[in-house]
């Protein structure tokens, strides 16, 4: 769900995947790279064969001297390093910032243990989702939270709206955002191996959704065990003046086996991990329960409501919401945003939002919108691309297992 503003970014990579025309795809994206914002690993990047591409105001790395189906299938089986700096960290302090975050989300910040975290989202008055964010209580009295590039500045605009009004009235809440930090993202089977090469702290007592803030390279290190691709894996938010360090060492103890990893193989893998992407899967007309994230919402939060969009949002978990988000698997061209899916019968009943071809399981897949009834894994489809009909299944997600360390 995370690394928003991908809908454009999306479009062209489904593209690339589908031609061998490289060089017209890539007057594409390196047509507007003026004036873009660039992250510490910028040179990094292009002194290790970096395609930069313009991305949510950021040039930022599409692929490197692997393809994107390389990359991939890479990352599944050893590893990969991704620049996720673009990304907006923020530390909320104060003895009410649970209270206050709680107004904005639907996760039960409440009950979270200190050094514990979970995805949330971002509503509003009408129910649809503004962002997805994943939010750790460092302690009760300090929050983090990872908002996506593309929707930062609303996000941002948002918060500090409803801060105003919250302090204006005694809350005890402020924040930070750590523009001084960059951010890393280590995925993959050896992504806990390689980097507990560079900490003293034992990594096996951290599981998936836990958070530490520890030395990792010499560095004083954000430490949660998420990611975005499926894999286990960490996003580690380092001082920005020690990223390009980390980045070397993870790599050079790695021995070459975990990768640097661009854009493209960020999308395939969220797309077989079956993960919302904001501003393709999820948008502000969406609402939580319409996306699959029910389980996100806390089950006190069920009961009290309290946020933002909360009567809607708790209207559709007693009745059902009106379209359901699915999976599927396709034959013909790989499925892409906006092709029209149908019935048996050749009824309408919902939208791509997603789509591309799998490099892992060697098949396309996809996932949308249809009208609740119509949902049920195993439903025969028709998926409209090009004017053309192909057959296609509803399927259960992920498309590939996942793999997060939890406890035995």
């Amino acid at each position: 769900m995370r690394g928003g503003g991908l809908w454009q970014l999306g479009q062209s990579l489904n593209r690339r995947l589908a031609q061998a025309d490289k060089k017209v795809v890539g007057r594409r994206f390196f047509s507007s790279e003026d004036n873009l914002k660039k992250t510490v690993l910028y040179d990094f990047h292009t002194a290790n064969g970096g395609k930069m591409v313009p991305f949510a105001g950021w040039s930022m790395p599409i692929q490197y001297k692997d393809s994107i189906m390389e990359s991939t299938v890479n990352c599944r089986e050893n590893g990969s390093l991704f620049d996720v700096s673009h990304m907006c960290g923020l530390t909320l302090k104060g003895k009410d910032c649970v209270p206050f975050l709680e107004k904005l989300v639907i996760a039960d910040v409440a009950a979270l243990a200190p050094g514990t975290g979970t995805l949330t989202v971002f509503t509003n008055e009408k129910g649809g989702a503004i962002d997805d964010s994943v939010i750790t209580k460092v302690k009760d009295d300090c929050l983090y939270l990872v908002v996506n590039a593309g929707c930062r500045d609303k996000d941002l605009a948002h918060i500090e709206s409803h801060m105003k009004s919250f302090t204006s009235k005694g809350g005890d809440v402020s924040w930070h955002i750590h523009d001084e930090r960059s951010l890393l993202a280590l995925q993959g089977p050896l992504a806990a191996p390689v980097l507990q090469h560079l900490t003293k702290d034992d990594l096996s007592k951290l599981y998936f959704g836990e958070f530490r803030i520890l030395d990792i390279n010499g560095a004083t290190c954000f430490l949660t065990r998420t990611g975005y691709t499926g894999e286990d894996g960490f996003e580690i938010s380092v001082p920005s003046e020690n990223a390009v360090d980390l980045a070397k060492a993870i790599l050079e103890k790695s021995e070459g086996k975990i990768r640097l990893t661009g854009l493209g193989a960020r999308d395939s893998l969220r797309l077989e991990a079956g993960l919302c992407l904001y501003g393709n899967d999820m948008e502000q007309h969406v609402s939580p329960v319409e996306a699959g994230l029910t389980w996100a919402i806390g089950k006190r939060r069920r009961a009290e409501g309290g946020f933002l969009g909360a009567e809607k949002i708790l209207k559709q978990l007693a009745e059902g919401p009106p379209i359901r988000r699915v999976g599927f698997i396709s034959s013909g061209p790989p499925a892409r945003s906006h092709s029209k899916v149908q019935d048996d019968k050749g009824n309408s009943i919902g939208e791509i939002t997603s789509g591309g071809f799998s490099p892992c399981l060697k098949k396309n897949i996809s996932m949308g919108y249809v009208k609740s009834g119509t949902h049920k894994t195993g439903t025969k489809v028709k998926i409209e691309i090009r004017g053309k009909a192909y057959d296609g299944t509803i399927t259960k997600m992920p498309f590939v297992p996942t793999k997060y360390y939890k406890p035995t």
